[in-house]
């Protein structure tokens, strides 16, 4: 990009996402490339947790920001870009699994209590002897047995665990990522956690 402003500059990370798809919009195309690298190891992280095939995921990724780029002029720039790209990323994702299996889920009407819409996430409720995101990270092994056991999770409780523990987006985020209620995404979360920590306490005997 030539004669850009530092202001406009698209590989400075104080630039907002928002900014570069608006600039991407104005004809530069820098911005969206440095979109995909902002995002390639997060969002990659996301759909391989969510599909568990390589192959798969490079698929999804690809159509995510192939559907970004189709989107760009219908984004409503008082908004997020984050929340906007996993919505897609997501919407990609369970067509992919769809495709490839169909697989039945059902409604959970349990509600969890005490925590504020705007803020509350996955890992407030985890149970204290689950490992942190962190701990995955730094620790190979309990990586791979997380890694397991969110696969084999049925694909309702698998994303808004993957969504919330892995990605850190509040309940409301979430709802508007996978374009459900928010008394959903909570009452998922509550079978999510006692899912997810049953299938880990199994797999530590």
């Amino acid at each position: 990009m030539k004669d850009v402003s530092r202001k406009n500059r698209t590989d400075d990370m104080s630039v907002p996402d928002e900014q570069l798809l608006r600039l991407y919009s104005q004809g530069h195309d820098e911005a969206f490339e440095e979109l995909v690298r902002r995002y390639r190891r997060e969002l990659y992280n996301f759909l391989y947790r969510f599909l568990g095939d390589r192959m798969l995921v490079e698929d999804v990724f690809q159509e995510t920001f192939l559907q970004l780029h189709l989107s760009a002029g219908k984004f409503d720039y008082s908004r997020r870009l984050k929340p906007w790209l996993f919505t897609i990323a997501a919407n990609k994702a369970r067509d992919a699994l769809r495709r490839r299996t169909r697989q039945i889920t059902h409604e959970l009407d349990a509600e969890i209590a005490g925590h504020d819409e705007q803020t509350a996430r996955f890992v407030d409720i985890m149970p204290a002897d689950i490992p942190s995101p962190d701990e995955t990270i730094e620790n190979q092994e309990v990586s791979s047995t997380v890694q397991t056991i969110v696969r084999q999770m049925p694909e309702n409780l698998r994303e808004v665990l993957v969504l919330s523990y892995f990605h850190d987006f509040a309940y409301k985020e979430i709802a508007e990522i996978l374009g459900v209620p928010l008394g959903t995404v909570k009452s998922r979360l509550h079978v999510a956690v006692k899912d997810f920590a049953r299938r880990w306490w199994s797999a530590c005997r």
